[in-house]
């Protein structure tokens, strides 16, 4: 590791911390013992039972799972068994040689991408401060790569942050070493011997590529992860869409052994989650794939930031900073963070706004070696990074509307997905009770003076309802401007990069 690193504490994870791993946790072997699917009420806790294998299929209730084209969940039949994965043992080796680690880096054929592609000239300015999130499996005497990278745009005079999701399989340019997946910089640079280490040569990758200046980097790997949750006494996940995948059945069992894994489902809810869960949550994607995974490690992002609003951890900087010392690799010191801790208080989750590169920004290529990547989409991309590197008009105009949310469905904790997915959108949010829990259709109730027909069908069309019951009752002393009322026509799940910033 490079010598100048310092160790960042868990203060400022609201923003500087997507710990979740790479490897696909292992599963059982085709023709072992059945497993039992648990499955999680909403608005509770998942709480394992003891595992018990059947001589028989067991019947399993309906989940749904994103397919690998990251679509809308999919009902899977209750009679279908789910397909095991390989079971996979790992164990650690010697330190292999960069061709043994990246035997996809011989040069692409004539048809394939250029091997030294043009720099993407800057899209930042210095009234930005960009950190690269970085979530890494790394162990002692073992290659790795880095699978988690979330660059974190923030505006810290103006409150805004836009968070990018980068997918492992980016296939991009990586200096002095050629056309690779942007996963591979990291320990490029640390064998390498490149000027900063890994995350010199991870910055260079993605100034290079994205146009993008990373000024910080911030790597954490699993356990530290499972640290800085348990510290902030759990999370409160708001989990709109149910997700279902493999999981040890406690987490001091044996990963190498098939018979310690089950199928497991969150949500849809708010769900509690400690540092296992929530890692698990974030980190998993045998059932999904690498953009689905993104989008859960965002919403993980956005609740550990709203947790350390609500606990005032950034008053406690200082104090926990030793605690967390060997948790984070960074190179943000000390006092680069009481610095920043100042500007904590102009955000909110109405002021980040979430981008994937993901289809149709990317397209799917195989490698000579046979490796399935992902091209860029080079005039699409742009377009989405310019738009993220610039500070949003419509954070500005919607971060002045509240929107007061209560749940009139029988569905518990539907107001707190609501309001999540408002927040995805820019609107701040209240939730309240509603006056009763039997509404069959949702109602939009606008208390602005000016009756904007476009603003109400704007709110409309950010919560995925096809029309809603509008109430006008003027009210210029309203604490919100508007109030949804949910009806069980309500339906909690959506993908946040679908939504307009």
């Amino acid at each position: 590791m490079s010598s100048f690193k310092y160790h960042l504490p868990a203060t400022v994870l609201f923003l500087l911390l997507s710990a979740c791993g790479t490897a696909s946790p292992v599963s059982p072997q085709q023709g072992s013992l059945p497993f039992i699917l648990i499955t999680s009420a909403p608005n509770s806790t998942p709480t394992p039972t003891p595992f018990q294998p059947s001589l028989v299929t067991p019947t399993l209730p309906s989940l749904y799972i994103f397919d690998t084209n990251f679509n809308a969940p999919q009902l899977v039949s209750s009679t279908e068994t789910p397909s095991p994965m390989p079971f996979v043992p790992e164990s650690p080796t010697a330190t292999p040689s960069l061709n043994q680690l990246f035997p996809d880096q011989a040069a692409p054929p004539a048809q394939s991408p250029s091997v030294n592609p043009t720099a993407l000239p800057p899209l930042t300015d210095n009234e930005t401060v960009n950190f690269l999130l970085i979530g890494s499996d790394k162990r002692p005497g073992s290659s790795y790569r880095t699978d988690t990278l979330v660059i974190a745009i923030v505006w810290p005079k103006d409150g805004q942050v836009s968070l990018i999701s980068i997918p492992r399989d980016l296939w991009i340019y990586i200096p002095t070493v050629g056309m690779q997946r942007v996963n591979t910089a990291y320990q490029s640079g640390e064998i390498g011997g490149y000027l900063g280490g890994g995350s010199g040569l991870l910055k260079d990758t993605i100034a290079y590529n994205l146009g993008i200046r990373i000024d910080y980097t911030a790597m954490v790997e699993f356990d530290g992860f499972r640290r800085i949750v348990d510290t902030l006494g759990g999370i409160e996940v708001p989990v709109s869409c149910a997700y279902t995948d493999w999981r040890l059945i406690d987490p001091s069992y044996d990963q190498n052994d098939e018979n310690n894994w089950w199928l497991y489902t969150v949500g849809p809810g708010q769900v509690h989650m400690d540092g296992d869960l929530a890692l698990w949550y974030a980190r998993s994607r045998s059932k999904s794939n690498d953009f689905d995974r993104g989008r859960r490690q965002q919403e993980v992002l956005r609740t550990i930031f709203q947790k350390a609003l609500q606990t005032d951890t950034f008053s406690k900087i200082p104090q926990l900073y030793n605690d967390f010392s060997s948790t984070v690799i960074t190179d943000l010191g000390l006092a680069d963070m009481l610095r920043m801790a100042p500007y904590a208080v102009n955000f909110t989750n109405a002021n980040i706004r979430g981008y994937f590169i993901s289809p149709p920004l990317v397209n799917p290529w195989t490698t000579p070696g046979g490796a399935a990547v992902l091209l860029p989409n080079e005039e699409a991309l742009n377009q989405m990074l310019v738009e993220a590197t610039t500070l949003s008009a419509f954070a500005v105009t919607r971060e002045t509307i509240n929107v007061e949310v209560q749940n009139g469905a029988s569905f518990e904790t539907l107001e707190s997905l609501a309001a999540s997915r408002l927040n995805y959108a820019g609107y701040q949010t209240i939730i309240s009770t509603a006056d009763r829990r039997d509404y069959a259709n949702s109602v939009l109730v606008d208390f602005t003076p000016g009756q904007d027909a476009a603003q109400r069908q704007t709110i409309i069309n950010s919560l995925g309802l096809y029309s809603a019951n509008v109430l006008s009752l003027p009210d210029a002393n309203s604490a919100a401007q508007y109030r949804v009322i949910l009806g069980s026509d309500y339906q909690p799940c959506f993908q946040p990069q679908e939504l307009t910033h």
